[in-house]
C-alpha cells in the first residue's frame, strides 16, 4: 500500500512577483499627483514643529518669570509665625512690579484656592463692582440668585490650582473662558514645607499664534491646489484629449470606410500614446494591405476559374456538333481535365482562404522537425506507384526541435514534394536533407527537373503561377502550392527561397527549395 507521501502531488511552484514594466507616462502621472500632497504634508509638518516650539518657548518664558515672582512673594509677602500666611497687599505690590498685564496674566491664590491678587486688577487700579438694585420699602428681601455652574475653563483652572496646592508644578495649554486657549504655568508657593498658595502665570495669545500659523499654511495649501490643478490640466492635455482624438479618428475610419488612420502630431510622441498611435496606424495599414490582398486574391480566383469554365463551355458546345467518335473522345478528355482543374482550384483556394484563420487559432508548440519529415517521406513511399519519383531523406541526426505549428509545417513540405515530383522525370528522385546552421533548421528539397528560369526564382511564389515545361500535364497544378508554403513558413518566423542545381559546366540539373526555420530556444 502506498504511503501518503507517495501519492501526494508535488507542490506547484510559487509565482514570483514581477514588477510592472516602467512607464514614462505612468511615472509622470504618479509624480504630478504626489507632488501636491508632498508640498502640503511638508508644510503641515514644518508648521506643526513651529507651533510646538512656540508653545514650549512660551511655557519656558512663563516658567522663568513665574519662578522669580513666586520666590519674591515667598521671601517678601510671607507673614505670621509660627503659622505662615501670605500678605495680599505685599503680594499685589510684587505682582504690580513684576507682571506684564499687556502680554500675560498673573494670579495669586491662597491655600484654599481663593484669589488674593490678580494682575488685571492691578492694571485697572480700581475694582468696580456694580451695586445691587434698590428694593422698595417694606418689600421682602430679594432672593440671592443661584450660583452659576462652573464652566469648563473654570473647572480646568480649579483642577490646575488643586494640583499645584499638592506641591506639583503644572504647565500646558488649557481652555479659558471667554478668551479661548491659554498657555498656563502654576507654581506652589512654599515656605519651608508648607504650601502657602499658588501663583498662576498665563498667556492668552495661543489662538493668535495658531491663527498666524494657519495663515502661514495658506500659501502651501494654495500651492498644493495649484499643482493639483496644473497636473489635472496636463493630464487632460496629455492623455484625455489625445485619446479623444484617437477615438474620433477611429470613428472617421469606421464611418468613412477609409483604410488608414493618420495622426502625425501624436505619432512623434515618445510615450505610450505615441506607441498607441503608431500601433493604430500600423494596424490599419496591415488591415488595408490585407483587404487589398483579399481583393487581388478574389480577382485572381475569378480569372483562374474563368479559364477552365471557358474551355469547358467550348468543349460542351462543340460536343453536339461533332459526330466523329474519336473527336468526341478527345472532347470528353478535355472536359474531364477541365473538371479536374476546377476541382483542384476550388480545393487549393479553400485551403488558402482558411490558412490565416488556422495560423491564428493554433498556438506555436515545439515539435521534432526530423520526425515530421520522416513520417511524410514514409507516407509517400507507401503510396508510391510504378514509375513515380522516389522520395529520399538524409541528414537527420538526433532531435531537431523547432517552435511552430506542426500541421501547417507538414503542408509546406508536402507542397514542396508535390511540386518537385511534378517536375521530376519518371524514375527520378526527390531528395530531402536536414541540417543545422546558425541556430536554424535548414531543409533542402531537390529534384531532377528542368530547373527554374533565373528571372522566375521569385515569381514562382506568386499566386496562380503555373509556368511549366513542355509535355507537362495541363491543369495538374493550381499555382497556389508554393504561395501557400511561403506564407506558412514566414508566419512561423522562417524563410523559403528557390535556387537552381547545376553541373560543373553550369547547366541546370534541377531545382532546389530551401526552408529555414528557427530552432526552439535552448535547443
Amino acid at each position: 500500500m502506498a504511503s501518503d507521501t507517495d501519492t501526494a502531488s508535488p507542490e506547484p511552484p510559487r509565482r514570483r512577483w514581477r514588477a510592472p514594466p516602467s512607464s514614462r507616462l505612468g511615472r509622470l502621472i504618479l509624480a504630478l499627483n504626489l507632488l501636491g500632497l508632498v508640498i502640503l504634508i511638508a508644510g503641515a509638518l514644518v508648521l506643526n514643529e513651529l507651533r510646538r516650539g512656540l508653545v514650549e518657548a512660551r511655557i519656558d518664558s512663563l516658567t522663568t518669570q513665574g519662578e522669580l515672582i513666586a520666590t519674591l512673594i515667598d521671601q517678601a509677602a510671607t507673614v505670621g509665625e509660627p503659622v505662615p500666611a501670605l500678605d495680599a497687599g505685599r503680594a499685589s505690590e510684587i505682582l504690580r512690579l513684576l507682571a506684564n498685564p499687556g502680554v500675560q496674566r498673573a494670579r495669586l491664590f491662597d491655600a484654599q484656592g481663593q484669589v488674593l491678587a490678580d494682575s488685571d486688577w492691578i492694571a485697572d487700579r480700581v475694582e468696580q463692582k456694580p451695586l445691587p438694585p434698590a428694593r422698595p420699602r417694606g418689600s421682602a428681601p430679594a432672593r440671592r440668585p443661584d450660583r452659576p455652574q462652573a464652566s469648563p475653563g473654570r473647572a480646568a483652572l480649579q483642577a490646575e490650582i488643586q494640583a499645584a496646592l499638592e506641591g506639583r508644578r503644572v504647565s500646558g495649554v488649557r481652555r479659558a473662558d471667554p478668551s479661548g486657549r491659554v498657555v498656563s504655568v502654576s507654581f506652589p508657593i512654599r515656605h519651608v514645607q508648607a504650601v502657602l498658595g499658588v501663583l498662576t502665570v498665563e498667556a492668552g495669545d495661543v489662538d493668535s499664534i495658531i491663527a498666524r500659523q494657519r495663515a502661514a499654511l495658506a500659501p502651501f495649501i494654495l500651492l498644493s491646489i495649484g499643482v493639483s490643478l496644473l497636473s489635472s490640466a496636463l493630464l487632460t492635455s496629455l492623455i484625455a484629449l489625445p485619446v479623444r482624438r484617437l477615438a474620433r479618428a477611429a470613428d472617421r475610419v469606421r464611418l468613412s470606410r477609409v483604410r488608414s488612420i493618420s495622426l502625425p502630431d501624436l505619432s512623434r510622441r515618445t510615450d505610450e500614446l505615441g506607441d498607441l498611435t503608431r500601433a493604430l496606424e500600423a494596424m490599419t495599414d496591415a488591415q488595408s494591405e490585407r483587404m487589398g490582398a483579399i481583393e487581388r486574391f478574389a480577382a485572381d480566383v475569378a480569372h483562374e476559374i474563368r479559364n477552365p469554365l471557358t474551355s469547358l463551355r467550348s468543349a460542351v458546345e462543340t460536343l453536339d456538333l461533332v459526330s466523329d467518335p474519336e473527336a468526341k473522345a478527345r472532347l470528353g478528355g478535355v472536359i474531364r481535365q477541365d473538371i479536374q482543374r476546377l476541382d483542384r482550384l476550388v480545393t487549393d483556394i479553400s485551403n488558402a482562404s482558411r490558412l490565416d484563420a488556422e495560423l491564428s487559432r493554433e498556438p506555436p508548440r515545439p515539435f521534432d522537425l526530423g520526425r515530421l519529415l520522416s513520417e511524410i517521406v514514409q507516407a509517400y513511399a507507401a503510396a508510391r506507384r510504378e514509375g513515380e519519383p522516389a522520395i529520399l531523406l538524409s541528414g537527420i541526426e538526433g532531435e531537431t526541435p523547432v517552435l511552430g505549428r506542426e500541421g501547417p509545417a507538414g503542408q509546406v513540405f508536402r507542397n514542396l514534394i508535390d511540386n518537385a515530383r511534378s517536375f521530376s522525370p519518371p524514375g527520378g528522385t526527390v531528395r530531402l536533407s536536414l541540417t543545422h546552421e546558425d541556430g536554424t533548421a535548414v531543409v533542402r528539397v531537390d529534384d531532377d527537373g528542368p530547373g527554374i528560369p533565373p528571372e522566375n526564382l521569385e515569381t514562382v511564389f506568386e499566386r496562380f503561377y503555373t509556368s511549366r515545361p513542355k509535355g507537362a500535364a495541363f491543369g495538374g497544378n493550381s499555382g497556389l502550392g508554393l504561395s501557400i508554403a511561403r506564407q506558412i513558413v514566414e508566419a512561423q518566423g522562417g524563410t523559403l527561397a528557390a535556387e537552381n542545381l547545376s553541373d560543373p559546366e553550369g547547366n541546370r540539373t534541377g531545382a532546389r527549395f530551401v526552408v529555414r526555420l528557427p530552432l526552439r530556444p535552448g535547443a
